[in-house]
Protein backbone atom coordinates (compact mmCIF):
# COMPACT_ATOMS: atom_id res chain seq x y z
CA UNK A 1 0.00 0.00 0.00
CA UNK A 2 1.19 3.26 -1.03
CA UNK A 3 1.57 5.42 2.25
CA UNK A 4 2.46 9.02 2.51
CA UNK A 5 4.38 11.30 5.40
CA UNK A 6 1.52 13.85 4.97
CA UNK A 7 -1.17 12.47 7.03
CA UNK A 8 -4.45 11.63 6.18
CA UNK A 9 -7.44 10.84 7.62
CA UNK A 10 -11.42 9.81 7.35
CA UNK A 11 -14.33 12.15 8.81
CA UNK A 12 -17.46 10.10 9.10
CA UNK A 13 -21.42 12.53 8.85
CA UNK A 14 -23.90 10.01 9.67
CA UNK A 15 -27.00 10.45 11.19
CA UNK A 16 -30.70 10.33 9.66
CA UNK A 17 -32.71 11.78 7.03
CA UNK A 18 -33.63 15.71 7.47
CA UNK A 19 -30.66 15.45 9.83
CA UNK A 20 -28.18 17.85 7.47
CA UNK A 21 -26.24 15.63 6.53
CA UNK A 22 -25.20 16.88 3.05
CA UNK A 23 -25.14 20.11 4.34
CA UNK A 24 -22.36 19.53 6.65
CA UNK A 25 -20.56 17.40 3.93
CA UNK A 26 -20.92 21.19 1.25
CA UNK A 27 -19.97 23.06 4.21
CA UNK A 28 -16.76 21.25 4.42
CA UNK A 29 -16.24 20.88 0.86
CA UNK A 30 -16.55 24.60 0.57
CA UNK A 31 -14.03 25.44 3.23
CA UNK A 32 -11.40 23.10 1.63
CA UNK A 33 -11.80 24.55 -1.66
CA UNK A 34 -11.24 28.58 0.38
CA UNK A 35 -8.29 27.01 1.83
CA UNK A 36 -7.27 26.21 -1.77
CA UNK A 37 -7.29 22.22 -1.31
CA UNK A 38 -7.89 20.25 -4.28
CA UNK A 39 -11.28 18.53 -3.93
CA UNK A 40 -13.44 16.05 -5.58
CA UNK A 41 -16.77 15.16 -4.57
CA UNK A 42 -18.34 11.83 -5.26
CA UNK A 43 -22.39 10.80 -4.86
CA UNK A 44 -24.01 7.42 -5.08
CA UNK A 45 -25.62 7.04 -8.78
CA UNK A 46 -28.69 5.85 -6.83
CA UNK A 47 -29.39 9.82 -5.51
CA UNK A 48 -30.92 11.59 -8.34
CA UNK A 49 -33.59 13.35 -6.27
CA UNK A 50 -32.19 16.67 -7.34
CA UNK A 51 -30.22 15.68 -10.29
CA UNK A 52 -27.43 13.10 -11.44
CA UNK A 53 -24.03 16.31 -11.28
CA UNK A 54 -24.64 17.47 -7.81
CA UNK A 55 -25.14 17.33 -3.79
CA UNK A 56 -27.65 19.26 -2.82
CA UNK A 57 -29.70 20.17 0.50
CA UNK A 58 -32.76 20.37 1.30
CA UNK A 59 -33.04 23.70 1.30
CA UNK A 60 -31.20 23.94 -1.82
CA UNK A 61 -27.38 23.88 -1.37
CA UNK A 62 -25.44 22.28 -3.56
CA UNK A 63 -22.05 20.98 -4.98
CA UNK A 64 -20.91 19.37 -8.08
CA UNK A 65 -20.43 16.14 -8.09
CA UNK A 66 -19.38 12.91 -9.65
CA UNK A 67 -22.08 9.93 -9.59
CA UNK A 68 -20.60 6.58 -9.17
CA UNK A 69 -22.26 3.08 -8.51
CA UNK A 70 -19.18 1.32 -6.80
CA UNK A 71 -16.09 1.87 -4.77
CA UNK A 72 -13.68 0.41 -7.79
CA UNK A 73 -15.29 3.23 -9.64
CA UNK A 74 -14.65 6.36 -7.04
CA UNK A 75 -10.82 4.40 -6.96
CA UNK A 76 -10.51 4.54 -10.51
CA UNK A 77 -11.68 8.41 -10.91
CA UNK A 78 -9.68 10.18 -7.46
CA UNK A 79 -7.19 12.32 -9.26
CA UNK A 80 -3.08 11.93 -8.59
CA UNK A 81 -3.20 15.82 -6.85
CA UNK A 82 -6.59 15.46 -5.43
CA UNK A 83 -5.94 16.47 -1.45
CA UNK A 84 -9.97 16.01 -0.41
CA UNK A 85 -11.74 13.25 -1.45
CA UNK A 86 -15.62 13.79 -0.11
CA UNK A 87 -18.39 10.93 -0.72
CA UNK A 88 -22.14 11.52 -0.24
CA UNK A 89 -24.52 8.72 -0.03
CA UNK A 90 -22.22 6.30 1.29
CA UNK A 91 -24.98 3.76 2.59
CA UNK A 92 -25.67 2.42 -1.10
CA UNK A 93 -21.94 2.06 -2.04
CA UNK A 94 -20.33 -1.30 -1.85
CA UNK A 95 -18.62 -2.64 1.54
CA UNK A 96 -15.21 -2.19 -0.46
CA UNK A 97 -15.66 1.49 -0.19
CA UNK A 98 -13.95 1.04 3.41
CA UNK A 99 -10.81 -0.05 1.86
CA UNK A 100 -10.67 2.64 -0.67
CA UNK A 101 -11.03 5.57 2.10
CA UNK A 102 -8.50 3.77 4.20
CA UNK A 103 -6.14 3.61 1.37
CA UNK A 104 -7.27 7.28 0.27
CA UNK A 105 -6.43 8.34 3.94
CA UNK A 106 -2.84 6.63 4.21
CA UNK A 107 -2.11 8.60 0.94
CA UNK A 108 -2.68 11.37 2.70
CA UNK A 109 -5.99 12.58 1.53
CA UNK A 110 -8.71 14.05 3.88
CA UNK A 111 -11.73 11.49 3.19
CA UNK A 112 -15.20 12.63 4.15
CA UNK A 113 -17.71 10.44 3.90
CA UNK A 114 -21.75 10.98 4.90
CA UNK A 115 -24.49 8.46 4.89
CA UNK A 116 -27.29 7.28 7.28
CA UNK A 117 -25.85 4.09 9.23
CA UNK A 118 -29.41 2.74 9.61
CA UNK A 119 -31.97 1.83 7.08
CA UNK A 120 -35.51 2.33 7.77
CA UNK A 121 -35.86 -0.86 9.55
CA UNK A 122 -33.54 0.51 12.27
CA UNK A 123 -30.72 -1.75 11.25
CA UNK A 124 -26.96 -0.85 10.13
CA UNK A 125 -27.19 0.36 6.34
CA UNK A 126 -24.27 -1.21 4.00
CA UNK A 127 -20.75 -0.18 4.45
CA UNK A 128 -21.63 2.43 6.99
CA UNK A 129 -21.36 0.91 10.33
CA UNK A 130 -17.41 -0.20 9.30
CA UNK A 131 -16.88 3.29 7.89
CA UNK A 132 -17.92 4.55 11.39
CA UNK A 133 -15.18 1.92 13.01
CA UNK A 134 -12.37 2.87 10.90
CA UNK A 135 -12.74 6.92 11.04
CA UNK A 136 -10.95 9.62 13.18
CA UNK A 137 -13.52 11.33 13.38
CA UNK A 138 -17.70 10.85 13.56
CA UNK A 139 -20.22 13.44 13.83
CA UNK A 140 -23.62 12.12 14.07
CA UNK A 141 -26.20 14.54 13.33
CA UNK A 142 -29.96 14.55 14.89
CA UNK A 143 -33.44 15.40 13.23
CA UNK A 144 -36.58 16.79 15.32
CA UNK A 145 -39.39 13.56 15.49
CA UNK A 146 -42.18 14.59 13.34
CA UNK A 147 -44.05 12.88 15.27
CA UNK A 148 -43.34 14.25 18.91
CA UNK A 149 -40.56 16.94 18.86
CA UNK A 150 -37.44 14.69 20.48
CA UNK A 151 -34.43 14.18 18.52
CA UNK A 152 -34.81 11.89 15.85
CA UNK A 153 -32.54 8.58 14.85
CA UNK A 154 -34.72 6.70 13.07
CA UNK A 155 -36.12 6.89 9.18
CA UNK A 156 -39.48 6.09 8.75
CA UNK A 157 -40.88 5.18 5.51
CA UNK A 158 -44.11 5.79 4.67
CA UNK A 159 -46.43 3.87 1.71
CA UNK A 160 -49.60 5.71 0.85
CA UNK A 161 -49.16 7.65 4.38
CA UNK A 162 -48.66 4.48 6.23
CA UNK A 163 -45.29 2.79 7.93
CA UNK A 164 -43.84 0.46 5.40
CA UNK A 165 -43.62 -3.20 6.58
CA UNK A 166 -40.36 -5.02 7.44
CA UNK A 167 -40.40 -6.94 4.19
CA UNK A 168 -40.48 -3.69 1.88
CA UNK A 169 -37.37 -3.30 -0.14
CA UNK A 170 -34.08 -2.15 1.69
CA UNK A 171 -33.48 0.68 -0.33
CA UNK A 172 -36.34 3.23 -1.88
CA UNK A 173 -34.64 6.35 -2.52
CA UNK A 174 -36.85 9.33 -1.63
CA UNK A 175 -37.45 12.38 -0.06
CA UNK A 176 -40.29 13.88 2.27
CA UNK A 177 -43.25 12.29 0.20
CA UNK A 178 -41.70 9.08 1.37
CA UNK A 179 -39.72 9.33 4.64
CA UNK A 180 -40.36 11.38 7.70
CA UNK A 181 -37.35 11.50 10.76
CA UNK A 182 -38.58 9.68 14.05
CA UNK A 183 -37.30 9.05 17.73
CA UNK A 184 -36.83 5.07 18.47
CA UNK A 185 -40.50 5.43 20.55
CA UNK A 186 -42.18 6.68 17.36
CA UNK A 187 -40.59 4.56 14.38
CA UNK A 188 -42.57 2.24 13.38
CA UNK A 189 -42.13 -0.97 10.85
CA UNK A 190 -44.80 -3.30 11.63
CA UNK A 191 -44.49 -7.01 10.13
CA UNK A 192 -46.65 -9.16 8.43
CA UNK A 193 -47.88 -11.41 10.93
CA UNK A 194 -48.83 -8.18 13.38
CA UNK A 195 -50.72 -7.06 10.19
CA UNK A 196 -52.59 -10.35 10.33
CA UNK A 197 -53.19 -10.31 13.72
CA UNK A 198 -54.53 -6.84 13.41
CA UNK A 199 -57.79 -8.15 11.18
CA UNK A 200 -58.67 -11.16 13.55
Amino acid sequence: MEHSTQPGWIEVITGVMFSGKSEELIRRVRRAVIARKSVQVFKSHLDDRSGVYSVTTHDGGAVEALPVDSSAEVARLVRPGSEVVAIDEAQFLDHAIVDVCTALAARGLRVIVAGTETDFRGAPFGPMPQLLAVAEQVDKLHAICMQCGNPAIRNQRLIDGHPARFDSPTIMVGGSERYEARCRHCHEVPRVDEDQASLL
